[in-house]
């Protein structure tokens, strides 16, 4: 409490470093921080995915007259 940290925060470290040190099962720290780099990698490449999407769209209407 001196420190300003809850009991439940403390609680979830002593777990991770029972994880890390190989003592629970569970997915460890560098586990963690790989999938969480992987799921943002993944969320931009899905924005990037539809913005060319989006661009298809356009630049094959530009291609018809017509459909302006």
């Amino acid at each position: 409490k001196k420190l300003g940290i809850g009991s439940e925060s403390v609680r979830r470290w002593a777990l991770q470093a029972q994880v890390d040190a190989g003592q629970r099962d569970g997915p460890t720290s560098d586990d963690l921080a790989e999938i969480k780099a992987l799921k943002a990698k993944v969320r931009r490449l899905e924005e990037d995915n539809a913005i060319l999407k989006a661009a298809t769209v356009f630049f094959a209407g530009e291609l018809y007259p017509r459909n302006r």
